[in-house]
């Protein structure tokens, strides 16, 4: 099976191109014709030589999702089901903000991380996705754009959808290095966000990369006997070896964490948790924004959402401690809202059709 040519970096295009026999500058060439003109098929990149062509379209492809389902939701949010040259699906997500386009991309096939609140969890992973793939995502939502002929372009990307980005790592890595080139897409690295649930490990390499892209940490419960609860890799990692990881970080690159809080009703959303979340984060204060999140029902899930009032009286008494926080704008909420909740329901759709077609015994 021919691999995504969008899982090439420029320095990773230039050496392959100049190892098989051609010239350095076609390089440029050929990603000017991906990632500005956007091109679907080799035959268009108008002014590279034949040989160079030919030679791509042995080894690569452009085009290794199809569009499924497209979901688009009254606030101008639009969730596409993408299906991978494998058969697996996955969801990707473009959302409307003031400040520009953002799509949040998945990462993985299904999630091992097993947190109980979440529909991505709801299936295991099945496997990475490759570098390549992930771009494609972005490619894909972009080209929609590009057919609503409004000159729009995405401006800021998520990291946040299906799968835990540092559980595939390198190619996590090889995506925002394609994304964030100044010659490409040109997605400033401030603009990009990555989320994690917590691979303390991780957070030390992804420190060290010496990058400005933002990282966020879903956290969702102030102590470990809450967070091990509803997050079951806090049993690897649990806060006394998150939080030197974080201190790492933040001295590292001075750069703002986003703290992830989904609130979820009577469980992690009280006065007693707010106050203990403040504890938690006050020695490192000045580089750390909480963004609580309003939750969005699952099917088969036993959580609720919180009341408004619990909402506001947990904003409040962080804002009171001086840990600033915001409540997550809603999207997408007449479309399934929940990160992974299009992807399970087809999956079982799928699943009741070949039940139903299967010869009984």
């Amino acid at each position: 099976m021919k691999r995504s040519i969008y899982g090439l970096t420029f320095e990773q295009l230039t050496d392959w191109i100049t190892e098989h026999g051609e010239k350095k500058f076609r390089s440029k060439q050929v990603w000017n014709w991906l990632y500005q003109k956007r091109v679907t098929d080799f035959s268009q990149m108008k002014n590279v030589n034949q040989s160079c062509i030919d030679l791509l379209d042995e080894h690569f492809t452009i085009e290794t999702l199809s569009e499924e389902i497209k979901q688009e939701s009254t606030d101008g949010t639009v969730k596409f089901l993408f299906k991978l040259d494998d058969g697996n699906i996955i969801e990707t997500v473009l959302m409307r903000f003031n400040y520009g386009l953002s799509v949040c991309v998945t990462t993985q096939v299904g999630c091992n991380i097993g947190c109980s609140f979440c529909a991505s969890g709801i299936l295991s992973k099945n496997r990475d996705l490759s570098s390549g793939e992930i771009v494609e995502q972005i490619m894909q939502v972009q080209q929609h754009l590009d057919k609503q002929g409004k000159d729009e372009c995405v401006s800021h990307i998520v990291v946040m959808g299906i799968g835990e980005p540092f559980d595939n790592y390198e190619n996590l890595i090889d995506f925002l290095k394609v994304v964030n080139d100044k010659q490409g897409l040109s997605i400033g690295a401030r603009h990009i966000t990555v989320s994690t649930s917590g691979i303390a490990p991780k957070m030390y390499e992804f420190a060290d990369e010496g990058i400005q892209i933002n990282l966020a940490l879903s956290i969702h419960a102030p102590n470990n006997e809450l967070r091990t609860k509803i997050m079951k890799i806090n049993r690897a990692y649990p806060l006394e070896k998150l939080m030197p990881a974080i201190d790492y970080y933040l001295e590292k690159t001075n750069r703002r964490i986003t703290f992830e809080y989904i609130l979820l009703k009577d469980v992690n959303d009280h006065k007693k948790e707010a106050e203990e979340l403040a504890d938690l984060l006050k020695d490192k204060r000045h580089l750390s924004y909480v963004n609580l999140i309003p939750y969005n029902p699952v099917a088969d899930n036993p959580y609720e959402r919180s009341e408004k009032e619990a909402i506001l009286t947990f904003y409040q008494t962080l804002m009171d401690r001086g840990i600033r926080c915001g409540v997550r704008t809603e999207h997408g909420t007449d479309i399934d809202a929940a990160c992974g909740q299009l992807r399970s329901k087809q999956i079982e759709k799928e699943k009741a059709r070949k039940k139903k077609v299967l010869p009984s015994n």
